[in-house]
């Protein structure tokens, strides 16, 4: 049996087709969406994982390496790997919440892919994390269906990292390939995401188009102008149709990440002084919250870095916001302080204000937060998602008849309104804002694997 599966930023998901219908498969509890998020006892526990209870094996000499450090480094440290070591989604969540300085956590390992620079070794541990969720996900859905799951299509975004680096995007399609093979995925193939959400507006057209797909996710932020409609339906050649696609790293989950450090930090010592007059430098506020910059958590969450906090404290004039500071660094908490500014901007989505509430475990900070305040601290990151619209329309050389936008933060009406500021009078559709991508993926796979 085939699936379309949706390994994305901030949620996964997967579906099938049953009688030329998208089924989409439930993987907890009855829900359709799983958070891309893992914990374990420690980082090492994740490969030993694999290979103890999973029989999932290193396919390379680094991996093997891996595994033979990981062992070694657990068996010191008196670890024992058991069977229920992993948790994922909301479980792993909650695990890591109850106990931030204890848990090992990893939240959407797929912002990492097409990250260049890195050594072999962080590759591999950077496919271990996926292939544990791939794996997870593939046991779940084999559970509910009661058969075995040969055949996937997998979405990818345009650009994984880098934007146009054919280097960045083969190694994170690559990165994802072999996961999914050591994962028990027989035959993958891959497809655009925004190509994928297309196709299933594309099943309900009754005349052939040209459609914008604005396809706004955790993580990446893609755009595709294609010819779409009856004439097309179930052809799987069909490279003549897309006219123009472009795609960059940036999210809905820059938007929070924006909304934590213009907004929340200020409660934090952003913008504050020392008693000489200097400001205190605001890449001390960033890195806290930068949790999809692997360097600036490693800088931040450093021993070291604490004594400077500490001289800092003693320093400033704003000692009892730098003390919350210090409590974000001592319960690594960067994550839950991203979290709560993603809960902000949901609810801003349908609110004009909100008020968002920061748990510091020895006192609650709470931040009002209105639409036009997270406009504005939002700024930067829609602004790159509108010049992407713009980029796809200039190289298409061609007017779309439709808009269809889809994706978590495409609800809301701050990339709405910066989508229509370009696309100006041309209708929008609205898509599954989570269901879309996963959906059309399903659709390709009936397609690639009939």
């Amino acid at each position: 049996m085939a699936i379309g599966f949706d390994f994305g930023t901030s949620n996964c998901s997967v579906a099938h087709i049953v009688d030329d219908n998208v089924v989409p498969i439930p993987l907890v509890d009855n829900e359709f969406y799983i958070t891309s998020t893992l914990s374990a006892p420690n980082r090492e526990s994740v490969t030993e994982h694999l290979y103890r209870y999973q029989n999932i094996s290193p396919i390379n000499d680094i991996g093997t390496q891996l595994l033979r450090s990981s062992m070694n480094l657990n068996k010191a440290q008196g670890i024992d790997v058991l069977l229920d070591d992993l948790k994922f989604g909301v479980e792993a969540t909650s695990l890591y919440l109850s106990d931030p300085t204890e848990v090992y956590y990893v939240k959407s390992p797929k912002s990492f892919l097409g990250l260049l620079g890195l050594r072999e070794v962080q590759l591999a541990i950077f496919e271990d994390l996926v292939c544990a969720m791939m794996a997870n996900i593939k046991f779940n859905v084999e559970s509910q269906l009661e058969e075995s799951i040969d055949e996937a299509v997998i979405g990818r975004p345009i650009n994984f990292h880098l934007r146009g680096d054919d280097e960045s995007n083969r190694q994170g399609q690559n990165i994802l390939h072999s996961a999914a093979t050591r994962a028990g995925f027989k035959s993958v193939e891959f497809q655009y995401e925004p190509v994928a959400a297309g196709l299933e507006y594309e099943s309900t057209l009754t005349s052939d188009k040209n459609v914008l797909v604005v396809d706004v996710g955790g993580g990446t932020s893609d755009c595709s102008l294609i010819r779409m409609g009856p004439s097309w339906v179930g052809k799987q050649q069909r490279s003549e149709t897309l006219l123009a696609q472009s795609g960059m790293f940036t999210g809905g989950n820059d938007m929070d990440i924006y909304i934590a450090f213009k907004k929340f930090m200020l409660e934090f010592g952003k913008g504050t002084s020392r008693s000489s007059g200097l400001q205190i430098p605001t890449m001390t506020f960033w890195e806290p919250v930068a949790i999809n910059d692997i360097e600036a958590q490693r800088r931040f969450y450093k021993h070291d870095n604490l004594r400077e906090l500490k001289k800092l404290l003693s320093e400033s004039n704003s000692p009892e916001k730098i003390a919350r500071l210090i409590s974000v660094y001592e319960n690594t908490l960067g994550h839950s302080m991203v979290g709560e500014a993603e809960k902000t901007k949901i609810a801003l989505s349908t609110n004009e204000s909100y008020t968002a509430v920061i748990d510091l475990l020895t006192e609650e900070v709470n931040i009002p937060v209105s639409l036009e305040q997270m406009k504005d601290a939002t700024a930067a990151p829609v602004q790159k998602i509108a010049k992407l619209v713009q980029e796809t329309l200039t190289q298409a050389e061609t007017k779309p008849d439709v808009i269809f936008i889809t994706g978590g933060s495409a609800r809301s009406p701050i990339i709405r309104e910066a989508v229509k500021s370009v696309v100006k009078d041309i209708p929008f559709v609205n898509g599954d804002y989570f269901g879309s991508v996963t959906a059309g993926l399903a659709r390709w796979a009936n397609v690639c694997f009939r």
